[in-house]
């Protein structure tokens, strides 16, 4: 299987705007997650560079970034950044969910990667998820949490739309159409 990125237009559009970034307050109660991380593309190499700028100042100097390669099509061994380079390497061991950043002097922060796909509310409820300060939930069961959700609003609409689509009928508690007899209406003995 060969995959081809377009390296023109992410790395635009991700020098542009700004990182979508959600950071956990600081707190006594250590969590699972640091706070959580929306880039616009799958190009590690456009998004990273944006990611920690945002991150300098608030955390310091970001040295190693480690990932799951089944969420990246590309994983660069490193990332030219301004006057430094970032090392990234890629563990299939690693929630596929997670990135891992790490300073030689600071320490270790993990967050969770929100897909590019996701739908802006979606994403807004992961961000909030995962910035709860002592929260025990992985990035997995975050993840599946959301897909679950969305399931969910998916089903109350289709539920809707069928509502919709037969008038309104009645529908027994089971899910089975009710006889129009069976209505408490005047004329059929009900009252």
């Amino acid at each position: 299987m060969t995959t081809t990125l377009d390296r023109t237009a992410p790395r635009d559009l991700a020098a542009e705007l700004p990182a979508r970034l959600s950071l956990t307050p600081k707190s006594t109660l250590a969590g699972q997650l640091d706070g959580a991380w929306w880039p616009y593309s799958r190009d590690l190499e456009a998004e990273l560079p944006v990611l920690l700028a945002a991150l300098d100042e608030p955390w310091g100097r970001i040295t190693r970034v480690t990932v799951n390669p089944t969420r990246w099509p590309v994983v660069p061994h490193t990332v030219p950044m301004v006057g430094r380079t970032l090392h990234v390497g890629w563990f299939t061991e690693q929630d596929p969910d997670k990135l891992i950043l790490l300073s030689y002097t600071v320490g270790r922060w993990d967050l969770l990667v929100i897909p590019p796909e996701t739908a802006p509310a979606a994403a807004a409820r992961l961000m909030a998820a995962a910035t709860i300060p002592g929260s025990v939930l992985t990035p997995g069961v975050l993840m599946a949490n959301e897909a679950a959700i969305g399931r969910g609003i998916r089903d109350a609409r289709l539920r809707e739309d069928t509502w919709d689509g037969e008038g309104g009928a009645c529908v027994y508690p089971f899910g089975n159409p009710m006889d129009r007899s069976t209505l408490p209406l005047p004329g059929n003995g009900w009252r």
